[in-house]
């Protein structure tokens, strides 16, 4: 009789392929995971039944250690990227080092726990559909097939309301410490100064007339994206920021797709945004999303204000 893979017994064995201290197998008729050396008892015969009792999906070391490894790569966030990395080079307990580096950054350590569940999920099934296609059974569906980098399965887009506005406000403050941050090595205090800017041409609000906000599986705020009415049929973004260790996943894009979306649906003619100083990268996410520049500013940071000028 052909077990069924319930999401109860696809935990246990997910469980029981990571443990390398013991051999397991599923006992077919039962529908359980079972030691190797406790088939005789599951079966109380002399001679137990081999069709009863088949191995689980192999899962090695080296299976989890390459995991590790396309997880790793697949960050665009490089500090992150490049400590994950640095501990797998370690030589000697990598596993360790690997998890040690990874409780950092707790929403990072949450992305591969998904991660890593749906690998062994899509190898679980791949192996459950095995046995199905011997039966004579109409295959399962499998999970969502591998990728080089994170996708946004990892979060959850929603629309935001007055009660993000404490979460939004601590992003936003912290985008702006870093952007400060960044202007004291550039010189001139050019990025500082186009961040005064574009603050000045940008009066922060949350949650405007239409916003969303981007949370982790686990509930955590990410990322947001705030626009107002600008005219009847008009709509400007005034803001969207997502939380750094989430920059580069396409979490930005993903967000203004949704405005967009939810803009149209609302007869929205005409979407505007401004970008402060040094962000090249999002542009081109707004080119592909055919907005077009319309206005450039330039902006001129005076070393000694008051002193020398020209004359009146």
């Amino acid at each position: 009789m052909p077990f069924e893979l319930s999401d109860a017994l696809l935990q246990e064995i997910l469980f029981s392929m990571e443990n390398q201290d013991n051999d397991f197998l599923l006992d077919t008729r039962e529908g359980v995971v079972v030691s190797a050396g406790d088939i005789d008892e599951a079966d109380g015969e002399d001679e137990p039944d081999k069709d009863r009792f088949v191995p689980l999906p192999d899962w090695s070391p080296q299976d989890g250690y390459r995991l590790m490894e396309r997880f790793a790569a697949g960050l665009h966030n490089p500090m992150i990227r490049e400590q994950l990395t640095a501990a797998l080079n370690n030589g000697r307990g990598v596993f360790r080092a690997f998890k040690n580096a990874l409780s950092q950054y707790p929403q990072t350590e949450k992305l591969w726990f998904g991660y890593k569940e749906r690998a062994m999920k899509r190898k679980a099934i791949a192996w459950y559909n095995s046995y199905r296609e011997i039966w004579g059974l109409e295959l399962l569906g499998g999970e969502p097939e591998d990728t080089s980098s994170l996708i946004l399965e990892d979060f959850l887009l929603r629309e935001g309301a007055d009660g993000d506005y404490e979460k939004a406000a601590a992003l936003h403050k912290l985008c702006l410490l870093a952007g400060q941050g960044a202007g004291e090595d550039d010189e001139g205090g050019s990025v500082a100064a186009g961040l005064e800017v574009f603050e000045s041409m940008n009066l922060w609000v949350f949650p405007g007339d239409l916003c969303f906000v981007a949370e982790t599986r686990g509930g955590s705020f990410s990322g947001y994206i705030c626009a107002i009415r600008s005219a009847p049929s008009s709509l400007h973004i005034r803001a969207l920021e997502v939380v750094p260790e989430y920059r580069g996943l396409g979490l930005g894009k993903a967000l203004l797709g949704r405005l967009i979306e939810k803009a149209s649906a609302l007869q929205v003619r005409n979407v505007t945004v401004d970008l402060p100083g040094g962000t090249d990268g999002f542009s081109r996410a707004l080119l592909m999303e055919q907005f077009k520049p319309c206005v450039q500013r330039y902006s001129l940071t005076l070393k000694n204000p008051g002193r020398g000028g020209p004359a009146a």
